[in-house]
C-alpha cells in the first residue's frame, strides 16, 4: 500500500473578500503524479505553496510525512546572483565526481544541450547575477532535480523551455520514482507525465484520474450530467472533447468514464475545422498570393540565419514553426513583416520577398504593446472596432469577444493598468483580431494564458479563415490549430516535417547523438553534383510534393472521422481500413520523394 506524503485537511485560504480555497482536502501518496489546472487566480499556486509548507492556511491543517524529502521550484528562484552555475548546481563535487554521474549528465545535457552548457559564455563557471529570468529558471531546476526526493512540487516547469527541453523534462520525470505535483499550463505535459487531476475552480478542488486527456472527457461527462438546460451544455468543452476523442489517435489509454455518454455528448460536434470551407473563404479574402519568398538570406546583425530559402506561403495556410532557440524562427517572421508593413520596399540580405496585394497583416510578437494605463479594457478594444466579422456571417461586438477572451463584463471596465501580464497578453491579442487581418503571425501565443483561455482562443482560430504562422513551444497548441509544422533545425535551411513535432524531436536527437559540430557555423551547400538550376527546380518539385503530403493528410483525416463516425459497421470500417493503408502507401512514397528533393535543393 502507497505510504501518504502529504495531507490536506479542510484548507481555506481568503485574500481580501475573495476566498481562494473553501475547505479543502487532499492527499499525495508514494509514485503519484498529479496536474494542476485551473483559471489565473484561482489558487492554483496558493495551493501548492500551502502544500509545500511555504504558505499558511486561515484554517485547516497541512501535515508532511516524517523526514519527507521535498523539493519545490517556485515562480521566483532563490539562486544567489553572485554565485556561479557550478556552484549552485554542482556544489562541491570534483569534475571526475559529477561527470561520472549518469543523472547529472542527463539533466546537463537535457536542460541546456550539452556538458559545457552551449548557452552560457563562461559554461559552468557563468555568474547567475546577469542572467535572463528564464535562464535562471533553467539554473534552478537543474539544481532541484539533481537531488533526490520523495515529492517534486513545481510551479510551472515548462516556462522558458522549448520543444525538445519539454520532451526531455517529461521523460525524465515519468523516470523519476519521487512523487510530483505539478502547475503547468502545457497540455501535451500534462498527459505524458500525470497520472491524476486536480481541477482548481471557484474555492473548490475536483480530482480526476488519469491525465489532461481523462480530465477533459471527465470533466465533460460530469458537467453534462449536472446540467439541466441544453445552455448548460453548450457551455462545455465539447470542441476539444470531440478533437480528443476523434483527431490524434491514442491520446489516452485510460478512459475512466462511461463512453457510450462522451460518444453521445459530441455526436452532433463537426470536426474543429473545416479545412476545404475555410480555404475558399481564405481564397476569396487573400487571392492567389501571399507571401512567395525566392532565394531569400535572412540575417541578424552578422550572423546569417537563412539562406537561399524558397518557400510560399499561400492562401489558407496553417503552419506550426518550430526549431532551435537562435535559429531564426522570430527573424524570418519579423523580415515577413517588415516585407507587408513596406507593400515590399524592406527586402532582406539577399533574395526577394513579393506581399500579395490584399493582405493585412497582424503580427503578435513576444514583447507585450504597453496601453495607457487609465484605458479600460473595453475602451482598449473599441479604439480598434465594435463589432468584428468571423467570417460566415458570424460577427461580434467588442463586448462579446471581450467575454470569450474571460474579460467578464466587470473586468471589462478594469484600468489596463491593473491587469495582471497575462490578461495584458489576452487584451494584446483581442485587439489585434478586432482589426479582422486576413494573415495572421503569432509569436508564443499561450505565454501567460491558462487552459480555459487557450481552448477559447483555439476554439475562435478554427473558425478564422485566412493564413496563420504560429512560433510555440506549446506543442498541443500547435498540432490544435495548424496542419503542417516547418522547422529550423540551425542549418540555415526552412524544411517540411510531414510527421510533425515527433518527427523534429527525431532529428535532433539524432544530431546530438551524431555530436555534428553546430551547424550554424557550417555554410549551406547543396548537394555535390547538383546544379544551381537543379537544385531551383528540386525546390520547385519539394512545394509540389508537400501539397501532394496536405491533400493526404486531409483525405486520412476524413477517413479516419469515419472510421469512428461507422466503428459499428465492421463491413465499412475493413473497406475503409483497407483505404487508409494505401493512402499510408502513398504517404510513405511522398516522404521518401520529398527527402531526396530536400537533399538536391
Amino acid at each position: 500500500m502507497a505510504v501518504n506524503l502529504v495531507n490536506v485537511e479542510a484548507v481555506s485560504k481568503v485574500y481580501g473578500t475573495r476566498a481562494l480555497l473553501d475547505g479543502v482536502s487532499l492527499g499525495v501518496s508514494e509514485g503519484e503524479r498529479i496536474g494542476v489546472v485551473g483559471r489565473n487566480g484561482d489558487g492554483k499556486t496558493t495551493l501548492i505553496r500551502m502544500l509545500a509548507k511555504l504558505e499558511e492556511a486561515d484554517t485547516g491543517r497541512v501535515t508532511h510525512s516524517g523526514g519527507l524529502r521535498l523539493g519545490v521550484l517556485t515562480q521566483h528562484d532563490s539562486l544567489d546572483p553572485k554565485a556561479t552555475i557550478r556552484h549552485e548546481v554542482i556544489g562541491v563535487m570534483a569534475d571526475h565526481e559529477w561527470a561520472g554521474s549518469a543523472k547529472i549528465r542527463d539533466v546537463l545535457t537535457g536542460l541546456f544541450g550539452g556538458l559545457d552548457l552551449p548557452g552560457f559564455e563562461h559554461g559552468l563557471d557563468t555568474v547567475i547575477g546577469p542572467l535572463s529570468g528564464g535562464e535562471r529558471r533553467r539554473i534552478a531546476l537543474a539544481k532541484l532535480l539533481i537531488d533526490d526526493q520523495d515529492l517534486l512540487v513545481l510551479d510551472e516547469p515548462t516556462n522558458h523551455l522549448d520543444v525538445e527541453g519539454i520532451a526531455w523534462l517529461a521523460k525524465h520525470l515519468q523516470e523519476r520514482r519521487s512523487a510530483l505535483v505539478c502547475v503547468t499550463h502545457d497540455r501535451w505535459f500534462l498527459d505524458q507525465v500525470c497520472t491524476r487531476m486536480w481541477d482548481v475552480q471557484r474555492g473548490a478542488v475536483h480530482e480526476y484520474e488519469g491525465g489532461y486527456s481523462d480530465y477533459v472527457f471527465a470533466r465533460a461527462e460530469r458537467e453534462r450530467i449536472a446540467a439541466t438546460e441544453e445552455s448548460k451544455r453548450q457551455n462545455l468543452m465539447r470542441k476539444e472533447l470531440a478533437w480528443l476523442r476523434r483527431g490524434a489517435p491514442a491520446r489516452t489509454s485510460k478512459p475512466r468514464y462511461r463512453i457510450e455518454a462522451a460518444n453521445e455528448l459530441i455526436a452532433d460536434v463537426p470536426p474543429p475545422r473545416d479545412t476545404s470551407e475555410l480555404m475558399k473563404f481564405a481564397n476569396a479574402r487573400l487571392g492567389k498570393t501571399v507571401f512567395d519568398l525566392e532565394d531569400v538570406t535572412v540575417t541578424a546583425g552578422p550572423k546569417t540565419l537563412l539562406e537561399h530559402l524558397t518557400w510560399q506561403l499561400g492562401p489558407g495556410d496553417r503552419i506550426g514553426l518550430v526549431g532551435v532557440n537562435g535559429a531564426g524562427k522570430t527573424s524570418l517572421l519579423r523580415a515577413l513583416a517588415d516585407a507587408a508593413v513596406s507593400q515590399g520596399e524592406i527586402q532582406p540580405a539577399a533574395g526577394g520577398i513579393t506581399v500579395g496585394k490584399t493582405v493585412r497583416l497582424a503580427y503578435l510578437s513576444q514583447d507585450v504593446t504597453e496601453l495607457p494605463a487609465t484605458l479600460r479594457v473595453l475602451e482598449a478594444v473599441q479604439q480598434v472596432r465594435d463589432r468584428v466579422d468571423l467570417g460566415k456571417g458570424r460577427e461580434m461586438t467588442a463586448g462579446q469577444l471581450c467575454e470569450q477572451f474571460g474579460f467578464t463584463k466587470e473586468k471589462q471596465w478594469t484600468p489596463v493598468g491593473d491587469l495582471s501580464g497575462g490578461e495584458r497578453r489576452r487584451l494584446q491579442l483581442l485587439r489585434l483580431l478586432m482589426d479582422e487581418p486576413n494573415v495572421l503571425f503569432l509569436d508564443e501565443p499561450t505565454n501567460d494564458l491558462d487552459i480555459e483561455t487557450l481552448t477559447q482562443l483555439e476554439d475562435l482560430l478554427d473558425g478564422w479563415p485566412g493564413s496563420m504562422v504560429v512560433i510555440s513551444h506549446d506543442r498541443f497548441f500547435i498540432e490544435r490549430t495548424t496542419d503542417k509544422t516547418l522547422a529550423l533545425l540551425g542549418d540555415r535551411a526552412l524544411r517540411m516535417l510531414p510527421r510533425g513535432i515527433d518527427e523534429y524531436l527525431e532529428r535532433r536527437r539524432k544530431m546530438i547523438e551524431a555530436a555534428v559540430p553546430t551547424p550554424a557555423a557550417a555554410p549551406a551547400q547543396t548537394k555535390p553534383g547538383v546544379s544551381a538550376a537543379d537544385a531551383r527546380a528540386a525546390k520547385k518539385e519539394l512545394q509540389k510534393v508537400e501539397r501532394q503530403l496536405d491533400k493526404v493528410s486531409d483525405k486520412e483525416a476524413k477517413l479516419h472521422a469515419r472510421i469512428a463516425d461507422n466503428a459499428t459497421d465492421f463491413e465499412l470500417v475493413a473497406k475503409l481500413d483497407a483505404e487508409l493503408r494505401e493512402l499510408a502507401g502513398e504517404r510513405e512514397e511522398l516522404e521518401m520523394r520529398w527527402l531526396e528533393l530536400a537533399e538536391d535543393a
